[in-house]
């Protein structure tokens, strides 16, 4: 039997839910997640596989109205990783839309779905946290939804608990080219360590911390040194966009900082599988969002504008 592999994008509105589904049907921890809108900056790749198919994830930003130079850069990368897929599903927070059918997710999605017509770009689509809505709820969204002419097949699943997982992977499964797989079979991201470091570092500020300071913040693995013990050294900058926001990052008597850090660390450790030495440092740098320097570091296009 011949081998296929792809790639599988997935897409939504902020907080849909796409980092826990690639997560969960990876089988390991490929993204960041946290309960804030707009954590993945980047496009992430985590590996499935399935029989003698490989399929490549593509975790992308939250598409939204994008208003700053990083929204927009974070914004391109996710249509960036459709245009480019061999499949794409539109990930809905069902729950959400239920609830408020007019607000923020609603019309970012609508704006999605606009998207897809546009560029004539047949999608699958998946309703997510179904365990948290009644399934009379969910006839009338899916009608809604299909009626669009955008989608080739409906899914209701639940990221966080697993339900309808497999008939998804099996759907993008069967959107996979026949080819060679990229990926080693024990591969689960396509990551670059120091990368991997420093949005691990980033999930624990967001988790940590409140309001606009996580979207005032950026991490960079500004050192790696690979120890004779085994253990490996990371250096980390996080840098921040004014003076108050470095006091609450560090937190009374480094109090905050050093949580973050103990997190970060014993993450890390279990992902690597080895001791790490994680030192963090805080800089403010008011126009760090205006570098293209930063942008690179972040795995994004620097927009022009």
């Amino acid at each position: 039997m011949s081998t296929r592999c792809g790639f599988a994008a997935i897409i939504g509105a902020p907080n849909a839910g796409k980092s826990t589904l690639v997560n969960a049907v990876v089988g390991s921890k490929v993204a960041i997640v946290s309960p804030k809108v707009q954590t993945t900056r980047m496009n992430v790749r985590g590996v499935a596989i399935k029989g003698e198919t490989q399929i490549v994830l593509v975790d992308t930003p939250g598409i939204f109205k994008p208003r700053r130079r990083l929204d927009k850069a974070m914004v391109a990368a996710a249509w960036s990783g459709a245009g480019d897929a061999d499949a794409v599903v539109l990930l809905m927070d069902a729950a959400d839309l239920a609830e408020h059918p007019q607000g923020h997710a609603a019309r970012d999605t609508d704006a999605i779905v606009e998207g897809l017509k546009t560029s004539n770009r047949k999608a699958a689509l998946a309703l997510n946290k179904i365990d948290a809505m009644k399934h009379a709820e969910l006839l009338p969204l899916a009608e809604k939804m299909n009626a669009t002419g955008v989608f080739e097949q409906v899914f209701m699943i639940s990221a966080l608990k697993g339900d309808g997982l497999a008939d998804l992977t099996d759907w993008c499964a069967s959107k996979m080219p026949e080819g060679p797989w990229l990926y080693p079979e024990d591969q689960a991201a396509d990551i670059p360590s120091r990368l991997l470091a420093a949005e691990i570092t980033r999930e624990k500020i967001y988790l940590r911390l409140h309001d606009e300071l996580p979207y005032a913040t950026t991490v960079e693995t500004e050192k790696w040194e690979e120890r004779k013990d085994g253990s490996v050294k990371i250096d980390q900058v996080i840098y921040v966009q004014r003076d108050g926001q470095k006091a609450i990052m560090l937190g009374k008597g480094g109090a905050t900082i050093k949580k973050i850090g103990e997190l970060a660390r014993q993450e890390l450790e279990e992902i690597f599988g080895r001791r790490v030495h994680l030192f963090l440092f805080v800089k403010v740098r008011e126009d760090w969002a205006d570098k293209r320097e930063h942008y690179r570091e972040m795995g994004l296009e620097f927009p022009e504008e």
